[in-house]
């Protein structure tokens, strides 16, 4: 596995360095690539489950197609994105929270994790195929800058459903209608249950069954653009039908669990304060999420935080963060909070790194009450394209 990783960043710098004008040649005809890679160094100082480190990374290769732009058809887009994750898992092992404090922990798992089609027809857009929920619904561009999961995706909507997120993620369709440049109605159908890895180990057993039921979430968003300020605003819906799945006990008994219908509802809103010329930028975030306490284990979600770009740097790529993701979780704990500061230092166009401090109050993903947790993360990064 080193010598993959270490072909790979070879072959990617060869292609930077020497590769430009072959590079600029596929881009032409409409083809693009990229790769990245992200790892993290992370340390639990106290509390938790228990006072270690671990690493985590994950490594991305993107090839996208624009059909327009090769001589073919107008609007289209082709998209595929295979991935590799590797290393610890911080949370599992060490930290024992619930909404996951890396958004990259995964284990040791080689798959495709995008494979899509999507078309543009006037005002409105159709994509089909395997899909990453979160490119589309419930993103923050705001919150994107923290490391703990809950930012990305709501621990509501995360827990308590088999949606297609990160890692796995499963076959689907989107309709998207531009009302205005302001408004936009996004619709979206998946597959209710993704294959999990034990049984689809490389997400390319692609099945759909009426036992498995279907997910659906739609989300209206307005757009709000000023000269020094700009804001974004979300709500959305999500439903589950229902589905059956076959399990094991322990003595490896097959067992057929019947889950009734499901739904949720969520606010995301992203708003930038002020930005001068210099380029400095201040920008909140919150996000809401509500699902029946009845019949979900984590029943409500908040989150809110802020950016601010360039504190120390006079070009404005740095960036300082501060958030706070409090789940409302239905057990004897009964909440989990935590407190996330971030700064993240680009150096030139391909490479960053970032400091990260979390501070955990009753983390909850075990069946045991746990002091609170105090981590630390190294994350840095680096990109080809």
């Amino acid at each position: 596995m080193k010598r993959i990783y270490i072909s790979f960043i070879i072959a990617s710098l060869w292609i930077t360095v020497y590769g430009q004008e072959i590079n600029d040649t596929i881009r032409e005809n409409g083809l693009y690539w990229g790769a990245s890679y992200i790892g993290d160094a992370v340390y639990n100082f106290r509390g938790g489950m228990k006072s270690a480190g671990t690493y985590m990374g994950m490594a991305n290769f993107t090839i996208d197609f624009n059909t327009e732009q090769a001589g073919f058809w107008k609007g289209g887009e082709l998209f595929l994105k295979v991935a590799h994750t590797h290393g610890g898992k911080a949370s599992e092992t060490i930290i024992g929270d619930y909404q996951v404090a890396s958004n990259i922990e995964a284990g040791n798992l080689t798959y495709l994790q995008e494979f899509w089609c999507r078309q543009n027809i006037g005002r409105a857009t159709v994509i089909v195929g395997l899909q990453d929920l979160c490119v589309e619904f419930l993103s923050s561009e705001t919150a994107s800058l923290f490391m703990n999961s809950s930012c990305g995706v709501h621990s509501t909507v995360a827990t308590n459903l088999m949606v297609p997120i990160f890692p796995l993620t499963s076959l689907g369709a989107q309709f998207h209608f531009n009302f205005t440049s302001k408004l936009t109605l996004k619709l979206a159908v998946f597959d209710g249950i993704p294959d999990d890895f034990p049984n689809n180990k490389y997400n390319l057993n692609w099945r759909l069954s009426k036992d498995e039921g279907y997910i659906s979430f739609s989300e209206i968003s307005f757009k709000n653009i000023a000269q020094n300020a700009h804001g974004y605003y979300k709500l959305g819906t999500y439903y589950h039908n229902g589905h059956s799945m076959t399990t094991k006990d322990e003595f490896g008994h097959e067992m057929k669990e019947n889950r009734p219908a499901n739904y949720g509802f969520y606010f995301v809103s992203d708003q930038s304060v002020f930005k001068n010329q210099s380029g400095r930028e201040l920008s909140f975030f919150t996000q809401l999420s509500l699902s029946p306490k009845s019949i979900n284990a984590n029943w409500f979600y908040i989150g809110a935080g802020l950016n601010y770009k360039g504190l120390f740097s006079k070009s404005s790529d740095d960036v300082f963060g501060f958030a706070c993701e409090h789940s409302g979780i239905n057990n004897d704990i009964g909440s989990e909070t935590t407190f996330e500061f971030t700064y993240k230092v680009p150096f030139g166009e391909s490479f960053f790194i970032q400091p990260d401090f979390q501070y955990i109050i009753n983390p909850a993903g075990t069946d045991s009450k746990l002091n609170n947790s105090m981590v630390g993360f190294i994350r840095v990064g680096i990109q080809f394209k």
